[in-house]
């Protein structure tokens, strides 16, 4: 896609991600940018910046959970700056907690913020594209979209039905020349995460570097575009060494606790064990096959 003279709507525009994707296509030339969130303060401040750049900006403090106050946003809208070409879905809310701890209020903010405000916009702005035949749509997922985390439930199964409906949308929608795409970040550095007790061994990426890796995206044409080595790294090892992911998960996922008991450490060098006999049989599977291949290629 061209953004070029386009007009974007961005939601989640205030902070974090949002707010890194809105000025990143104002640098890459869109004609406007739209910043939808429900801090009309945070809103003002972003505009500022990109009306910097020389790039229009329209703020709208609205609540996707209030579908008619949306309806009505998205209406005005259209009316007043035209059609929208590009519509990002960043919108999202995170809770850490195990399950059994969780709190039913969290649950449904998550659901209600994460999945289905999103689909209230989507569905407005889509039937519009229909209409003028073209447009573009990111879904803003994660990594935890394909890989759910354990003290992250509610949030890994909102991800994961963001990538569901993207993918069906995605073939609903080409023939009316509207291309749908998700986004996947990995853990992302934003204030949103700060309060999150992080797992060990990831190193969050910034903002800038997913918003700069959608632009990418979009120019290659991407249906899903991962942000990040550790994405990639862990997409591999699901389809191809399940269980490595798997004792990766376990010993990276945070602790209750800091303070390990003897049956725990018992059980984290029992592991650790585990996954040396499985590398080495990997390792011997490896050699055997590549053995195989050069013998045959000497007979013949």
């Amino acid at each position: 896609m061209k953004i070029q003279g386009k007009v974007a709507l961005i939601t989640g525009a205030s902070r974090g991600i949002g707010r890194a994707i809105a000025l990143e296509l104002a640098q890459q030339g869109v004609k406007r940018v739209i910043l939808l969130a429900r801090d009309r303060q945070k809103l003002t401040q972003v505009a500022q910046e990109i009306e910097a750049l020389g790039v229009k900006a329209t703020i709208l403090a609205v609540d996707l959970t209030q579908g008619v106050e949306v309806n009505i946003a998205v209406a005005q809208l259209w009316r007043n700056y035209g059609p929208i070409h590009l519509l990002v879905n960043c919108a999202g809310v995170a809770y850490q907690n195990s399950f059994l701890r969780s709190k039913l209020p969290q649950v449904q903010e998550e659901i209600s913020v994460n999945l289905l405000g999103m689909y209230t916009l989507t569905s407005l702005i889509a039937r519009r594209m229909v209409s003028q035949r073209e447009g573009t749509i990111i879904n803003v997922s994660s990594l935890m979209g394909k890989v759910a985390a354990p003290t992250m439930a509610t949030y890994s199964a909102t991800k994961f039905a963001i990538l569901g409906f993207t993918q069906a949308l995605r073939r609903e929608l080409a023939e009316y020349n509207i291309q749908v795409r998700a986004l996947l970040p990995t853990l992302t550095d934003t204030d949103m995460v700060r309060d999150l007790k992080l797992f060990r061994w990831v190193t969050p990426m910034t903002p800038q570097q997913v918003a700069q890796t959608l632009i990418t995206g979009l120019e290659k044409d991407s249906p899903e575009i991962l942000v990040g080595w550790q994405s990639y790294l862990a997409i591999w090892c699901q389809r191809f060494a399940p269980w490595l992911l798997e004792w990766v998960l376990n010993i990276a996922t945070p602790s209750a606790s800091s303070r390990q008991q003897p049956g725990d450490i018992l059980s984290t060098i029992t592991q650790k064990l585990s996954l040396a006999t499985k590398f080495q049989r990997l390792g011997d599977l490896f050699w055997s096959n590549q053995m195989v291949s050069l013998v045959s290629a000497r007979k013949s």
